[in-house]
């Protein structure tokens, strides 16, 4: 055989195949989706309470709403602006406490609390972070500034009042950057809900394509029931076995604690059989051909899992996927639970409504895509 024989080869011809596909499809995916950042930073959504009502809380409150690029609500309390962070509704919460106009007057620090939830997608933490620390520059360059001209007024101050003069000037304003919910230090800390979710995603695909193999090659061995019946079967046994490789290295590698281990052994599980269902849909209706599809529709869950940006500053298409998403639901179920960002079980119940939904979906496909055929009851010898 010569090189042009072997080139003609059906295995050469798809590995050609598959090479430009998997290079075009993730490059226009992730340069798609990841073109968000930062032009749709304007879709996050900010709430500033005033508390004061004195002159200079007012004056700030109204500075800040015109000037900050977001999404902008002074309508809440601190209590509700507090719980829709800590569900991750806003971005960042800015608290002009009571006593700030009379702090300012009276020469005494004027605070204001700058908070935000760092269970969170990292772009939106990362950036809450920079804006936080401009308003502050901006903000104690403008109070230093009048608490010197008010200083200025009086140049005949006494040599042992100079002293408390400039440090009045440098406490004129203070911006206290608060973080609930705090994440680790380290990369493997703040990616691990994504890093739980893709490890358990890409075993599952792949379960898919050798479960669903199985599955065709049995036939007629076994009624489709009951075949159908052995997949889900073989797929729990692997979720759970895998499951426990994966929680063991997660907690030797991170700061994860001990106490949320069954909870997140739990969701594992029911992850591996949400994206099992998810990618045997394309597996039972074409084959192994259907890897070509489940790809793409990885890759674009890397994106619309929430794990970088949230579901506001997703395009429409990315937007929509987050919604029947497995890796959507796990990534954020897993930063309540890992971080106590919120209540986990309402993305639980996300999880589950893909699992089972899947799952029916390749019910139907066994039934009326596969025919039926005759059970051969004789014994296989060996």
């Amino acid at each position: 055989m010569n090189f042009k024989k072997f080139m003609g080869l059906t295995g050469v011809k798809a590995s050609i195949f598959m090479g430009i596909f998997y290079a075009v499809a993730m490059l226009l995916i992730f340069l798609t989706g990841y073109s968000a950042l930062p032009a749709n930073m304007d879709e996050l959504k900010v709430a500033i309470v005033n508390d004061d009502k004195g002159q200079a809380g007012t004056q700030i409150s109204k500075e800040l709403a015109k000037s900050l690029p977001f999404e902008i609500n002074s309508d809440l309390t601190n209590e509700n602006a507090m719980k829709k962070l800590e569900d991750n509704k806003y971005a960042l919460v800015i608290h002009i406490p009571e006593s700030f106009s009379d702090n300012a007057t009276k020469g005494k620090a004027a605070e204001i609390d700058f908070t935000v939830n760092e269970a969170s997608a990292t772009m939106v933490s990362s950036a809450m972070k920079s804006v936080v620390s401009e308003i502050n520059t901006q903000l104690s360059a403008n109070f230093s500034t009048k608490t010197a001209e008010g200083v200025l007024l009086n140049m005949n101050v006494p040599k042992e009042q100079s002293a408390a003069i400039a440090k009045q000037i440098d406490q004129a304003y203070v911006g206290n950057y608060v973080i609930i919910n705090d994440v680790p230090d380290g990369m493997n800390n703040n990616m691990l809900p994504m890093f739980l979710t893709m490890a358990c995603y890409v075993g599952a695909m792949i379960g898919a394509m050798q479960l669903v193999s199985a599955f065709k090659q049995s036939r007629g061995r076994a009624s489709r029931v009951k075949l159908f019946g052995y997949v889900q079967g073989a797929a729990l046994i692997i979720a759970i076995v895998s499951t426990i490789f994966a929680v063991t290295v997660a907690f030797f590698l991170t700061e994860m604690g001990s106490d949320v281990l069954i909870k997140i052994a739990g969701q594992q599980i029911l992850l591996y059989m949400a994206a099992f269902n998810v990618c045997a849909i394309f597996t039972f209706l074409i084959g192994d051909g259907g890897m070509i599809l489940n790809i793409p529709i990885l890759l674009s869950q890397t994106i619309a899992n929430g794990a970088t940006m949230p579901r506001e500053m997703m395009y429409g298409y990315f937007n929509a996927i987050s919604h029947v998403s497995p890796m959507y639901y796990s990534v954020q179920s897993y930063f309540a639970v890992i971080f106590g960002s919120t209540s986990q079980v309402p993305f639980l119940w996300g999880l589950a409504a893909v699992a089972v939904g899947a799952m029916l979906i390749n019910a139907l496909v066994v039934t009326f895509v596969h025919k039926k055929l005759p059970v051969d009851t004789q014994p296989v010898v060996l």
